[in-house]
């Protein structure tokens, strides 16, 4: 049953518990901050999803994205999420990691 019912939900774009973020091979450094582009495979397209990381090791600290924003492909959907990271950066700043 429940094999039926996976099929049903890919079937009409219903989002798979399996299917992680993909990294992107470079994170993008901008203010001090690392942007990883991690698009989701979605129903053959890619949504936008990344992460925003300031600093390193145990004083890292990190916030993760999603937008609703759907690509067709994967270059573009990278390009993306860099540009839409750098607006979170600029326009929450210090408060992004609070």
């Amino acid at each position: 049953m429940a094999g039926i019912l996976g099929s049903i939900r890919n079937l009409f774009g219903g989002k798979s518990a399996s299917s992680p973020p993909v990294a992107a091979n470079e994170p993008e450094t901008y203010k001090d901050c690392q942007i990883f582009a991690e698009p989701m495979p979605e129903g053959g397209q890619w949504r936008l999803a990344g992460r925003i990381v300031k600093g390193e090791g145990e004083a890292a600290k990190e916030h993760r994205f999603i937008r609703a924003d759907i690509f067709a492909n994967r270059d573009e959907v990278e390009a993306a999420t860099y540009r839409k990271a750098r607006q979170i950066i600029d326009e929450q700043g210090p408060a992004l990691f609070r």
